[in-house]
């Protein structure tokens, strides 16, 4: 059996895989989604130190419990982090699909870089394979990375309007937590939803000091754990919280300002490299190129 065929044989039999994994998500959506709300308080565990609870090892599914064996306990502890911070993405980057997928990689990709190792490829045509298989592993983290980092940088851009919408509120007549959910109700972002979860935190009876500090378990905006410092510090000691809030919103406010003037500094420096590849060469040879052919023409005549 030529390299080839390995190959070959190996991506078939990880199509049906998936497919068959897909499949079987898609049997009775409905049933499945009613049976994982009936077990949802009896399958989650408080993680220590105020962390947000997050699922429990055991899984519904017997191919999912055993990946999550299979899995460096590093790679799944990370993968749980990345997928809290990104905000919990829907079914489709569920963590027990994630790490089922990754699972069924493994001997795909050690298949392919076998073929590969045993082929005459070029060198460097192999090199591009076996990274691309390696990189193939862990995309779910990459992808779950790249999202919490987009899902941090709309928070912090929220972070001063929302501030500022709870100090107007504070100022005329509501009490903290009225104004967060008005907040929460305007908005529409990342940070909407947070202050949304954070107000079910409270109603089910958390105190407002272990809400915020699960708030601050889901995100990682120093802006947002500063302003979570404050608020709880505020509520231990007695303070104002229009204070707060006003002093907070104009800190954030200044901050966000400063960081605007800070992305517009770096733009020539970002701009002087494409310029000096792709701009200043097309330049040059339009100014310099007829002069050049004139010059080769005249030493040619002579």
């Amino acid at each position: 059996m030529t390299e080839i065929t390995l190959i070959a044989a190996g991506l078939a039999a990880t199509a049906a895989a998936l497919i068959g994994w897909g499949l079987a998500e898609l049997v009775d959506p409905s049933r499945r989604q009613v049976l994982a709300n009936l077990n949802r308080g009896r399958n989650v565990v408080a993680a220590p130190r105020g962390d947000d609870i997050r699922p429990a090892p055991e899984s519904t599914s017997a191919i999912a419990a055993f990946a999550r064996r299979v899995t460096p306990p590093p790679v799944l502890r990370m993968l749980h982090r990345q997928h809290l911070l990104a905000g919990r993405p829907p079914q489709g980057w569920a963590i027990d699909k994630l790490l089922v997928m990754k699972m069924l990689w493994v001997p795909v990709a050690a298949l392919v870089v076998f073929g590969v190792l045993r082929s005459e490829l070029p060198p460097l045509f192999a090199l591009v394979i076996v990274v691309m298989a390696i990189a193939l592993y862990f995309y779910p983290e990459i992808k779950l990375n790249s999202d919490g980092a987009t899902r941090n940088e709309k928070i912090q851009y929220e972070l001063a309007d929302t501030l500022d919408q709870m100090t107007i509120s504070v100022e005329a007549g509501l009490g903290f937590d009225a104004a967060m959910q008005q907040a929460a109700r305007n908005g529409k972002g990342p940070l909407a939803e947070e202050l949304r979860r954070t107000l079910q935190d409270i109603q089910i009876g958390r105190s407002r000091r272990q809400a915020f500090e699960s708030l601050t378990q889901r995100t990682s905006v120093p802006d947002l754990r500063r302003f979570v410092r404050a608020v709880v510090q505020a509520d231990a000691y007695g303070i104002s919280i229009a204070d707060v809030l006003r002093t907070q919103a104009k800190e954030m406010r200044l901050k966000r300002r400063q960081r605007a003037e800070e992305a517009a500094q770096k733009i020539p420096v970002k701009v002087l490299m494409p310029l000096m590849l792709f701009i200043l060469p097309v330049l040059f040879i339009v100014v310099l190129g007829p002069a050049v052919i004139n010059m080769v023409a005249a030493f040619s005549g002579m």
